[in-house]
């Protein structure tokens, strides 16, 4: 029997939402190991000036815990 815990995360980029995503699934991998999958709750841009200056997504990680 498995038993999985998720944790709520919020990553951002310059680039795309995508890329706000993968930032945050990296960083939380090089402490959290058997990471199962991310649900996106939320996505949003900071805008500054009329340009959009980031990409922010939080997200919902589960991972497996041994």
């Amino acid at each position: 029997m498995s038993v999985a815990k998720t944790s709520e995360i919020t990553a951002s980029s310059s680039k795309s939402f995508e890329d706000a995503i993968r930032n945050g699934i990296g960083k939380m991998s090089k402490t959290v190991n058997n990471i199962e999958s991310a649900w996106i709750k939320e996505q949003k841009v900071v805008v500054k000036k009329g340009e959009v200056e980031a990409y922010r997504v939080t997200m919902k990680v589960t991972f497996i815990v041994k």
